[in-house]
């Protein structure tokens, strides 16, 4: 029986009309409509508009200046066109009831209407329906891991934690407790159907699950989360983060990704004849993260903080393998079978783009399954308390330890390269590379400490 809805638009808009979408608009005493949009770094941009021009926006005719967004265009190529998927449309839960403010979800085009080269969610689109061509749909579910922290004095962000909670743990000790229902509250009013929110492992951390979807769905939804987790903290007076590492000394945040393959309504990754009850897609899908494993990792961990997380003794990967039920390889398998037969990629964190991580890893996959991919022997044991020589036996590569290392790793791996196509791929590796060369000029306050008294 499905989950009653709080929202105020129907569930499924899909083969909605324009029509359709101005009738609710109104009946929903919309005002103004924001047009969203990701840029290549994966932060959400928006044109806001009056209802005066609801029915010129949901014609596509709202064109905006693509040189100004991060990694779209340079200035004498600028005019961008912005066409929204009807299916996205959601009112946001608060404001003034009789002058709402909703939002779509949009495409990017030139001004000729062909597709435009730079656009995350165009990525993610083209890799599906290479998906869609072999029968395959792909089922995600993403848990974005983020912290709550107070500001200081004057407002700016600091990280000290409104807590000292621990996993799963109960108020007192909890003091986000009201601010994590008041997220949950308003993502249900923004039609996520969640099914459970905890304490994490540091002070200040949480998460909020909510249900798999189609993975477009969930690239939105996660793109919607993070909007939401931020606007309602900042209503607590408090800041949210999905900064990978914020703390030393303290877990990171990561953006587990659970996936799986549907051909015709039916898990292809499951197979209760084979051992492990694993079909021989799912094995070779799993062959093909591995062997882009670190081809991927500048895509799915794209900060200079994200290799900080990504270092033992903190429950992150380090190592490209996989297990059945041991958390310290890149993918895990849980024990669930059936319709429920997935992989967990533990490796991204929420400051990845997840139009962009989904793309790398569907496209890993796939070649995994064109070229029968050796999925190795899965480990079982603690990889943390293996020798260097029971490593290499077990042929257990390392991740990058670096931005640096994982943008040379990305530039060699022609699949993920033509997943993401030749644009996105030179304005991603130039920004990181920036990022990276900017962070390596900079001395730190571990320098001054270790260094400056000494030398």
């Amino acid at each position: 029986m499905p989950t009653p809805s709080r929202s105020l638009v129907p569930g499924n808009l899909s083969g909605a009309t324009a029509a359709d979408i101005l009738e609710l608009a109104e009946a929903q005493q919309v005002r103004f409509l924001r047009l969203q949009f990701t840029d290549i770094l994966g932060v959400i941009k928006n044109v806001e508009i009056p209802s005066s021009q609801f029915r010129k926006a949901l014609q596509g005719d709202i064109m905006f200046d693509g040189s100004s967004i991060a990694g779209f265009v340079r200035v004498e190529e600028s005019d961008m066109l912005l066409a929204p998927d009807l299916s996205t449309f959601q009112i946001f839960p608060w404001g003034d009831p009789a002058a709402r403010v909703g939002r779509l979800i949009c495409d990017i085009t030139m001004p000729d209407g062909t597709p435009f080269a730079g656009d995350p969610r165009g990525a993610l689109k083209r890799q599906l329906a290479k998906a869609a061509e072999q029968g395959f749909v792909m089922n995600a579910g993403m848990e974005a891991e983020f912290f709550l922290f107070k500001p200081t004095a004057d407002g700016r962000p600091a990280t000290d934690t409104h807590d000292v909670g621990g996993y799963f743990d109960l108020a007192p000790m909890d003091l986000g407790e009201d601010a994590r229902r008041a997220i949950v509250d308003a993502l249900e009013h923004m039609g996520f159907e969640v099914e459970a929110s905890h304490h994490e492992v540091a002070h200040g951390q949480h998460e909020i699950d909510f249900r798999y979807a189609d993975a477009m769905r969930t690239a939105d939804n996660i793109a919607t989360f993070r909007f939401v987790v931020k606007q309602v903290a900042r209503q607590f007076g408090l800041i949210a983060s999905f900064m990978p590492k914020p703390v030393f000394g303290q877990n990171g945040s990561g953006m587990h990704t659970h996936q799986s393959l549907f051909r015709q309504q039916q898990n292809s990754f499951w197979d209760p004849s084979r051992e492990w009850a694993l079909s021989l897609t799912a094995l070779h899908y799993i062959g093909g993260l591995l062997r882009h494993a670190r081809g991927m990792t500048a895509v799915t961990n794209p900060l200079v903080n994200s290799y900080k997380r990504l270092v033992p003794g903190f429950e992150a990967p380090v190592n490209v393998a996989w297990s059945m039920r041991n958390r310290s390889p890149m993918i895990r398998v849980p024990e669930r079978r059936g319709a429920g037969t997935r992989l967990e990629l533990r490796t991204p964190d929420p400051a990845a783009n997840p139009y962009l991580a989904l793309t790398v890893m569907l496209a890993a996959g796939l070649d995994g399954l064109a070229t029968n991919a050796d999925w190795r022997e899965p480990v079982n044991t603690n990889i943390w308390e293996l020798s260097f020589r029971e490593r290499r036996r077990l042929r257990i590569d390392d991740l990058p330890t670096s931005l640096a290392e994982a943008c040379d790793e990305l530039e060699k791996d022609d699949v993920i390269c033509a997943a993401l196509g030749e644009h996105i791929t030179q304005q991603f590796l130039a920004a990181k590379r920036t990022e990276w060369n900017e962070y390596n000029q900079r001395v730190s306050e571990w320098e001054l400490d270790r260094y400056l008294a000494r030398y």
